[in-house]
């Protein structure tokens, strides 16, 4: 059975990933006409601070996650049902203290926006801060079952319940776009489908899993135990906030609404993007941690960095190069004329992010050798300079200037100080990773160097030619990638299950049709 949910949750986890792409590419570009500049932009601003706000969590999530298998394999069944007690305190004073900070947020929106916005634009921006504040009050006192469903392996109900969300969401918003609703109408019905997502979860736990939850007195020392483990997943996420939600603050501040807008859109790209790292199988993050446990060799730690990096690579470098050379067109047909700076933005975002998603192997490494830290606080401090580098271009350059400001990060903190980290500290032989990169890279960037010379003389001014011109560079790119830049083992890794497919097929076949 635990299998089976395995199984299923893995399956249904690419249905997301595939549901939300398809919404992003379909729906966006519908919503974004439908709302206009402001009123995005408005959402946008929003929905970046809602998103400081959820920083509250302060990690706890996870480690929930961590200490219910924890118990569970000692058979600490009480101790499990009291530290689950005295979580929903935690977060019900966490759910407080996100209300209260909501509210001081809601009486000095005039002085954060006021010279940026106009009066309608920041009552707007009042209304929809109160809905939030008040999603976030409900949201995180009931936070810990959607973790506690996590822990006991019940990724079914999970995921069928978040494809319910995407469809729901997605469905209801062209209908109150339809009916004239906007921003306004986006975060209140954000706002019904979240309550009714968190009290799912109550009941599953508490009728499904058979969940007790026991107040027995603060836990001091598991709490102690607990903050401790949970601190640096907290940086991390801090991180994230100050790289891909600072951006729209700022600018909103600082220029307006139709700013944020292209912006927001870029970052929505960039996540298209990361998304497609994370859909590549993680087959081998069990394997590098019990390597780093027993302390396998440098060499052997290194060919499996080399290794995933280049598989990763695989599948980023064909998007990565389609973006650079179709990207500009996509945008303008996609969002529209109006956030054709959006590109520009986006290419800032996306070229710098690739080096660390072709190496984030390197923090299941780091958190395996409990080594974390450095990296944690490296990265905050880089990204709190690229907060401060974004206030002083955003004036001048505006979004493209924000974009630079978290490109310049990107490149210091996870391009050149990580590098440096992994190969000193960590003995990873970086030198050759970047080698065998290079040599994989060779091709497209040739290839993609004469398309481009190419499409200088090509007008793709529509939806059919962009998508020919799409077509055409697949059909050509894959191909000599195939040949010119992976081993056999990558294309072992292809080859390998298309012929168990074709071979259970053949078997199933009738004998006249074989």
């Amino acid at each position: 059975m635990q299998v089976n949910q395995l199984k299923a949750g893995a399956l249904l986890s690419y249905g997301i990933l595939g549901l939300s792409n398809l919404v992003a590419l379909f729906y966006t570009p519908y919503m974004l006409r439908m709302m206009g500049q402001s009123e995005y932009g408005l959402y946008a601003i929003v929905a970046s601070i809602m998103a400081y706000l959820t920083v509250l969590d302060f990690g706890l999530g996870n480690t929930i996650v961590r200490y219910t298998a924890k118990f569970r394999a000692e058979g600490k069944l009480k101790e499990l049902n009291s530290m689950y007690g005295m979580f929903v305190l935690v977060y019900s004073a966490i759910g407080l203290i996100a209300v209260t900070l909501g509210i001081a947020l809601y009486f000095n929106v005039d002085f954060f926006y006021g010279d940026s916005l106009t009066t309608e634009e920041l009552y707007k921006v009042e209304v929809m801060i109160l809905l939030m504040t008040f999603n976030l009050g409900i949201t995180f006192p009931l936070t810990i079952f959607n973790s506690i469903i996590t822990a006991y392996e019940k990724f079914v109900f999970q995921r069928v319940l978040r494809i319910g969300y995407i469809v729901f969401n997605t469905s209801i918003m062209i209908l109150l776009l339809m009916m004239g609703y906007r921003a306004i109408g986006m975060v209140a019905l954000m706002t019904v489908l979240n309550v009714i997502i968190q009290v799912s979860n109550f009941c599953y736990c508490r009728y499904g899993i058979k969940i007790k939850v026991r107040f027995k007195g603060f836990q001091k020392d598991l709490f102690k135990e607990i903050a401790g483990y949970s601190f640096f997943i907290f940086l991390g996420v801090i991180v994230d906030r100050l790289y891909w939600s600072s951006g729209q603050l700022i600018l909103g501040a600082k220029v307006g609404t139709a700013a944020v807008a292209v912006f927001a859109v870029a970052i929505q790209l960039q996540q298209m993007y990361r998304n497609f790292s994370t859909a590549i199988p993680g087959v081998f993050l069990p394997k590098v941690t019990a390597m780093a446990t027993k302390q396998s060799s440098e060499k052997e730690i290194s060919d499996l960095f080399i290794r995933t990096g280049r598989i990763q690579f695989i599948i980023l470098s064909l998007i990565l190069c389609g973006f650079v050379l179709f990207g500009q067109q996509f945008v303008i047909i996609w969002a529209g004329a109006d956030y054709a700076e959006t590109y520009i933005i986006a290419l800032l975002l996306i070229v710098p992010l690739t080096v660390p998603l072709i190496q984030n192997i390197g923090i299941t490494i780091l958190l395996a050798r409990n080594k974390v830290k450095f990296r944690s606080l490296f990265y905050l401090g880089l990204a709190s300079f690229s907060v401060v580098l974004q206030l002083i271009l955003v004036d001048k350059f505006q979004g493209i200037g924000s974009a630079v400001a978290i490109a310049i990060g990107m490149i210091l903190g996870q391009w050149i100080g990580m590098n440096i980290y992994y190969y000193k500290k960590e003995k990873i032989d970086i030198p050759r990773f970047w080698k065998e990169i290079g040599r994989m890279a060779l091709a497209p960037f040739i290839l993609s160097l004469l398309v481009f010379v190419i499409l200088r003389w090509v007008e793709l001014d529509s939806l059919l030619k962009l998508a020919v011109g799409i077509v055409c560079f697949v059909a050509v790119y894959l191909p000599v990638f195939w040949k010119m830049s992976m081993n056999e083992y990558e294309r072992n890794l292809i080859y390998s299950p298309v012929q168990k497919v074709l071979a259970k097929l053949k078997g199933k076949m009738p004998a006249k049709l074989v």
